[in-house]
């Protein structure tokens, strides 16, 4: 496929999404029905990533459709910004502490009880008589991998276009009761093999032959192939934004365990050019385009199965990706581009349409579970932080909401409140990070030993020691100052 015909593809899609519309009822679904439940889950997708979230450098017209239909929050946040802990907090609407869990690779020795399992989301629905589904990426502890132990039958593991035509045939058969369907697709995640295929090229080594490497091998080829990159680049990549450069005392461990840990992610900060950088953004975003395309594919099943007025769509991603702020790609880290995540909600005639949250600090994987319990009218499990978000969906008067949200990591802890984010890791200089979102939106300057700052840097060590200790965080409390 050449760049004309690939742009032509993009437009066709999103031509095709505006034209294929999806229908805005006002109708109000029968009183005390138990909602059908979609959830759509992408793979690194940031929460700027969104065409109707302003970002002029691709064009989501599916979420933009869906997000036109609800309400998207605008301050919705990761459990982790890694995929096996965050999909396990999904999961059970636990932090991933609760099973000793900070990174990928902790996986074998992750202790998930049978209590964790039997209340997880799936095995919740199923018992409350829900046909419960599950399609695409699992990615879950080693203690939980097998889908049938959390309820779900196993649609397809695909998580590409299979997926896409799997879910919408299921969407579109027969219901003798609600359903609940977890879509889990891939992208746009298949843009960590840019960086890893540009490391391997400088050792003398080929690229990776899976399909998540070729998927991005094939959209880079697209500009490699072009006459002049550099023009290929200047005239249609994303600019750099104003916090590409490494921030004013950076905590030390974030080089470290963060960078440093995988030689790929140390060379790439430390040597892409401007190009490589503008190059890599460019292809995030038509990653980004395939898997809106493919989210299309259910939202139009569900139109023409009539089900939109029975059903509660749901939409978020594990974590976000670095996309070359702070000269950095991948997720792992506690900056808001891979902690900071797309949340939307959508009930046709219960939920209202086109609302922008810009107020409540949302866990997407502590108040998933609670607010699909709170649809279903089940009682949710004792002992979970989580809180549902339905009150606040349908516009409706809202209990004191939290004013903190917490987030983990392999190496560190994050408190974000309504202006400042305070972090801290477990070692190296400048271990705690204090940011002012109000005068710094980029995080590009450490407040934490600014005297101007001293009690918010105070307040914000209390509440995440109360956190803590709440949660029986045990790793987290060895970080504490």
């Amino acid at each position: 496929m050449n760049r004309r015909d690939f742009i032509k593809n993009t437009v066709a899609a999103a031509e095709y999404m505006t034209l294929g519309g999806i229908a805005c009822t006002n109708n109000n679904p029968p009183k005390n029905k138990k909602p059908n439940i979609l959830y759509i889950m992408t793979d690194q997708q940031s929460a700027h990533m969104l065409s109707c979230a302003g970002n002029k450098w691709l064009k989501t017209p599916a979420l933009d459709q869906l997000a036109a239909s609800g309400i998207r929050f605008n301050r919705a946040y990761a459990c982790n910004p890694v995929c096996v802990p965050s999909r396990f907090s999904l999961q059970t609407g636990l932090m991933p502490s609760a099973i000793g869990m900070g990174r990928n690779e902790d996986s074998p020795n992750a202790h998930v009880t049978d209590e964790m399992i039997r209340q997880s989301l799936g095995n919740l629905l199923n018992n409350a008589g829900y046909n419960v589904a599950y399609g695409g990426k699992v990615h879950l502890p080693e203690g939980m991998k097998e889908l049938s132990d959390l309820g779900y039958q196993n649609l397809t593991s695909g998580p590409r276009q299979t997926l896409a035509d799997t879910c919408a045939a299921f969407i579109k058969q027969k219901h003798d009761k609600p359903f609940f369907l977890f879509a889990s697709f891939i992208n746009p995640h298949d843009i960590c093999y840019m960086a890893i295929n540009d490391f391997l090229r400088t050792q003398g080594k080929n690229p990776y032959q899976n399909t998540d490497s070729k998927t991005c091998e094939m959209i880079l080829d697209q500009a490699r192939q072009s006459k002049d990159l550099n023009t290929f680049v200047n005239d249609n990549c994303p600019e750099l934004g104003s916090n590409h450069e490494i921030p004013e005392n950076e905590p030390e461990c974030i080089t470290r365990n963060y960078t440093e840990a995988r030689p790929f992610r140390a060379f790439i900060r430390k040597n892409w050019s401007e190009q490589q950088w503008r190059l890599h953004r460019w292809a995030y975003c038509r990653l980004t385009e395939i898997v809106d395309e493919k989210i299309g594919i259910l939202l139009n099943a569900l139109k023409h199965a009539g089900l939109e007025k029975d059903t509660l769509v749901i939409f978020t991603s594990d974590h976000g990706d670095m996309d070359s702020a702070h000269k950095m790609e991948h997720k792992s880290v506690l900056y808001e581009e891979a902690t900071r995540i797309p949340f939307m909600m959508s009930y046709k005639g219960v939920i209202p349409e086109g609302v922008v949250n810009n107020t409540h600090l949302i866990s997407n994987g502590l108040d998933l579970l609670p607010t699909c319990c709170d649809y279903a009218g089940i009682k949710m499990p004792e002992n979970l932080s989580g809180l549902s978000v339905r009150q606040i969906a349908e516009g409706k008067n809202t209990p004191e909401w939290r004013d903190h949200v917490v987030v983990e990591s392999q190496n560190g802890r994050m408190v974000r409140t309504e202006r400042y984010k305070y972090c801290i890791y477990d070692s190296g200089k400048n271990r705690e990070q204090l940011v002012d979102f109000k005068n710094d939106p980029g995080e590009m300057k450490n407040l934490a030993g600014d005297e101007n700052y001293k009690d918010i840097l105070i307040k914000h060590r209390q509440l995440l020691k109360a956190w803590i200790e709440k949660n029986n965080d045990t790793i987290g409390a060895k970080y504490l100052i």
